[in-house]
Order: structure tokens, then sequence, then C-alpha cells
């Protein structure tokens, strides 16, 4: 290897970024015997949820985060109690829609009276964004966010 030509671009692969989270989890898991993980908090039937879950979940291990999942709540009480018995910081609702517009505040709300320090919404917001934000969801995950960063993020808040 000789010497860079001045003006050069950097050499970088594009799965470094995912390479140094997933190194940083498993610090995590040497120092702490636990990676950091996210709750999936499923709502409504599998036919709502399954596609949003799938792609939180995804997306989430390709950062090196842990997702626990399950198979939906009844309500959002059985839900908040799911997370509460997780030991999970971090939050992520994933539904369609339709759920969303229905339950996704009231939900939000649970996680975060039962300890919920981060909670996420796999989807756009939508028309319902400022009543997320005031229900505590700090973060969208969806196809075109600047997933690296949300990721770091939730690291750290694991």
């Amino acid at each position: 290897a000789g010497p860079v030509p001045e003006g050069a671009l950097p050499s970088r692969r594009l799965a470094e970024p995912y390479e140094a989270l997933r190194d940083a989890s498993d610090a995590a898991l040497a120092r702490t015997g636990r990676r950091p993980r996210v709750f999936l908090a499923n709502l409504g039937p599998l036919s709502a949820f399954n596609t949003r879950a799938t792609f939180a979940r995804n997306a989430f291990e390709a950062g090196g985060i842990e997702a626990v999942t399950n198979e939906g709540f009844a309500d959002h009480a059985a839900m908040a109690e799911a997370f509460r018995q997780s030991g999970t910081r971090v939050a992520c609702l994933c539904s369609s829609d339709a759920i969303y517009a229905e339950q996704a505040v009231a939900a939000a709300e649970a996680l975060r009276a039962v300890g919920a320090a981060t909670v996420y919404l796999a989807g756009k917001p939508g028309e319902l964004e400022a009543a997320l934000r005031a229900a505590g969801v700090a973060h969208d995950l969806y196809a075109g966010c600047d997933l690296v960063k949300l990721l770091a993020q939730a690291q750290e808040a694991a």
C-alpha cells in the first residue's frame, strides 16, 4: 500500500458502522452478561404487527441489539407487564397504521408508566406525531431513516 493521493476519498466499507455497533454489543455482553435489548411491543393481531415487528427485529439486531419479541397482547396492561418483566429499558411499538391510530398513544403511555426509558415506533407517525411525542415516543424506525444513528442511540439507552 503506497501513499494516498492528495484529494482521494477515504476507503470505507459500508458495513463498518454496523460492525462497530455489534462490537459494542459484544463488549456489553462480556461486561454485563447481556446484550443491549429492545422489547417489541406488538399491538393487535399477528397480521397487523408481523411486518413491522420483523422489520424492527432485523434492524435492531443488525446493530447488535437483541429483540425481545412476543405474540402480541390482549390489552395494554398485559403488554406493560410483559415489558416490565423483560428487564429491558427500551421498547418499540409494532403494528399497522390502523392499530396505531387506535392504540399507539395509550400503549406508549403504558410503557413509559412502567419504566420504558425510550420508546420507538416502527413506521412513520404521520398525523399522530404530536400525540406520540407527547406520550413519550422519541424516535421512528422506518425504511430510509438514519439507522446507524438510531441504533447507536438505542444501544446507549438500552
